[in-house]
């Protein structure tokens, strides 16, 4: 059975901007302030980092930054769905502006990360392609503009808006999450009340000079949303 996030959600990686020891110290953190605000936190890890954080955290769902689709044999440089499943993660990120993929191939990926439960993360960088991959069914899809990616400019709520109601009237179960140029906890905030099922940031914490206060920061606005959604409701 897959392994999906209770929204609303936060996420985050560390590309390449650390690595080694630093990736696992950086994932108890987001895995300490997971626990300590009781939301579930999707991390995404480098290949070579998955089973020590799988093994050392608590509350991380963790994520592949990319897979092949080949089946066990040859292919001694390709990324096997079997073996990141083995290693301890939950998902797989597809088509990422830094590793992007064409649609037959993210089709192609889908269908093979459904054979195994795992759950598929899509990005998206228009609401066209928004569109088309929400045919393919993946879990999630970001429809995050990669001209915004790394940058301190966060999509316009326009635009986020916009990209919630054509994904929400194809395909209702696909849960939605906005992370691109942000910085703050409360953009963290602000995107989850509009409708996404979770937000998060990746070089927008590890470029900032206290690191580990704003990923606190942000998570606690995660807490903040999940809190208020719930009075909304009753």
């Amino acid at each position: 059975m897959k392994v999906l996030p209770k929204p609303p959600f936060f996420e985050t990686s560390v590309k390449n901007y650390i690595y080694g020891d630093d990736v696992l110290n950086y994932a108890k953190a987001v895995d300490k302030a997971a626990i300590k605000y009781d939301v579930d936190a999707l991390f995404i890890a480098p290949y070579t980092e998955i089973r020590r954080i799988a093994e050392q955290t608590e509350r991380l769902i963790i994520l592949a930054p990319y897979m092949d689709t080949l089946r066990p044999g040859r292919g001694i440089a390709d990324v096997l769905p079997e073996a990141i499943k083995a290693a301890g993660a939950k998902g797989v990120l597809l088509n990422h502006c830094e590793r992007p993929m064409s649609l037959p191939a993210i089709k192609e990926t889908i269908d093979r990360a459904n054979e195994l439960d795992l759950f598929t993360f899509a990005c998206a960088d228009s609401i066209v392609e928004a569109k088309a991959i929400a045919q393919f069914h993946p879990d999630i899809i970001n429809p995050e503009p990669s001209e915004l990616i790394g940058t301190t400019e966060a999509s316009d709520m326009t635009y986020v808006k916009q990209t919630l109601e054509v994904i929400r009237n194809l395909f209702p179960d696909i849960l939605v999450e906005q992370a691109a140029g942000i910085t703050k906890g409360i953009q963290i905030y602000d995107f989850i009340m509009v409708g996404n099922d979770g937000a998060g940031s990746a070089s927008g914490i590890l470029k900032s000079p206290d690191p580990l206060a704003l990923l606190d920061e942000m998570v606690s606005y995660v807490r903040k949303a999940k809190d208020d959604l719930a009075r909304q409701k009753k």
